[in-house]
């Protein structure tokens, strides 16, 4: 089973609810405040607000998200939730995506000259790659979500037999 991990779930559903709380026009936000603290997030999804905070930080630094120091500070996103995608932000947070041990960031295996499922699997990584990465924030949003409607752990999870 191939599952996204619990941090990059929250910061999918971190990013959507900045999403859906911008009014978004030509990719810019155009609520007098678009910024949104750890904590608001947190509170509207039932999840640990440090852990969060930590994720928005990995985003702020990955490009996706802009932090607001301030008593009107947050976080908002840095582009349009149609220039984001999903792989962006599980990217971010996780690193490159790897669906066997085959290939890592240092190479190959050790059993690369003899192995015969490389090529199969590396193009079932290529495929969901692909699809994450045609996927968009803008996507996975309800344009008529607030707040209050956050529904509880409303993440994306990927399941492959």
């Amino acid at each position: 089973m191939l599952r996204l991990t619990k941090k990059a779930d929250y910061g999918l559903m971190a990013v959507k609810f900045l999403a859906e709380q911008g009014r978004w026009a030509d990719g810019i936000s155009t609520r007098v405040n678009p910024a949104f603290s750890a904590k608001d997030i947190a509170a509207a999804y039932h999840i640990p607000s440090q852990l969060l905070a930590k994720i928005l930080q990995t985003l702020v630094k990955s490009g996706i998200l802009i932090s607001h120091a301030g008593i009107n500070g947050g976080y908002e996103l840095a582009r349009g939730p149609h220039e984001v995608s999903a792989f962006e932000v599980i990217r971010a947070i996780d690193g490159p995506l790897f669906i066997t041990s085959c290939v890592t960031v240092h190479g190959n295996c050790d059993l690369t000259s003899s192995c015969t499922i490389k090529e199969p699997l590396s193009k079932v990584n290529d495929s969901i790659r692909d699809l994450l990465s045609s996927i968009y924030i803008s996507d996975l949003c309800d344009p008529d979500m607030t707040v209050a409607q956050a529904p509880k752990n409303a993440g994306l999870v990927i399941l492959a037999n």
